[in-house]
């Protein structure tokens, strides 16, 4: 039997506005996910680097678990399984995010910060688990930078007075993350990609909103090509971002 494509009713009506608001989605809980998870990761690395072995211990427990385990495991605990360990105060409070999500943007009134910030458990529950899980990338990331920087400027930089972590925040971090660059924007294409993962606990970015496309307009090849070929949209500008990044590296060492 013949298909017969009807791309006109992807790209107009609810399919183009549900396609829209999963895009929408994908970019927003990446982009909250990549700093939560770029935070997070600079802080593991930190406590690697520490002579205090009990914050060693946990950051290596913290990487080597997250790095090994499946995320899509780790967003079914998030969403299923944490409220039983994790303290109730935090509980009620991520349930009061479900309601409302104050911040600066509050004084564009209810209706902005309603369509914009108001954050779901689902959402709350994809960006912990794609943050946790990116942090553990990145921070082996920062540390491999961090091992390139010769060890005599830590050493020069507490002989100048600073302490451990300043020496790491005005001299050591400042220099490991310029040449971690290219790698750390490979995990923010990654996770990108990962976001896919949170439509199983309903979260509506495009993976999700291509299959309610796909059940509510039986549409599936259109559906779905269009949420691959935003996919790759976004990769190959991810991918361009490293190339002119390393093309412009190369141009300063050589001079």
């Amino acid at each position: 039997m013949q298909y017969n494509f009807q791309w006109a009713e992807m790209f107009s009506g609810e399919p183009a506005q549900w396609m829209w608001d999963g895009f929408v989605t994908t970019l927003q809980i990446s982009a909250i996910s990549l700093i939560c998870a770029m935070v997070l990761g600079v802080i593991i690395c930190i406590m690697r680097m520490t002579p205090i072995k009990v914050l060693q211990w946990f950051s290596l427990a913290f990487t080597e678990f997250f790095r090994n385990t499946p995320l899509l495991i780790q967003i079914f605990f998030w969403y299923n399984a944490s409220h039983i360990v994790i303290p109730s105060g935090i509980n009620e409070w991520m349930n009061d995010l479900y309601y409302w999500f104050p911040g600066p943007f509050s004084m564009f009134g209810h209706e902005f910060v309603g369509e914009w910030m108001l954050f779901n458990v689902e959402l709350i529950t994809g960006v912990i688990a794609l943050s946790v899980y990116t942090s553990a990338f990145i921070a082996e990331e920062i540390r491999a930078g961090i091992f390139s920087i010769p060890k005599n400027q830590l050493e020069a930089s507490r002989a100048v007075g600073l302490s451990f972590l300043q020496g790491y925040r005005f001299v050591i971090l400042p220099q490991a993350l310029r040449i971690v660059i290219p790698p750390l924007i490979s995990q923010s294409l990654n996770l990108i990609k990962n976001s896919s993962l949170c439509m199983v606990i309903g979260v509506g970015e495009m993976m999700y909103q291509a299959t309610q496309i796909e059940s509510y307009h039986a549409i599936p090849f259109e559906a779905f090509t269009v949420a691959l070929l935003i996919y790759l949209s976004i990769s190959l500008v991810v991918s361009f971002c490293i190339t002119m990044y390393n093309k412009h590296f190369m141009i300063q060492v050589m001079y």
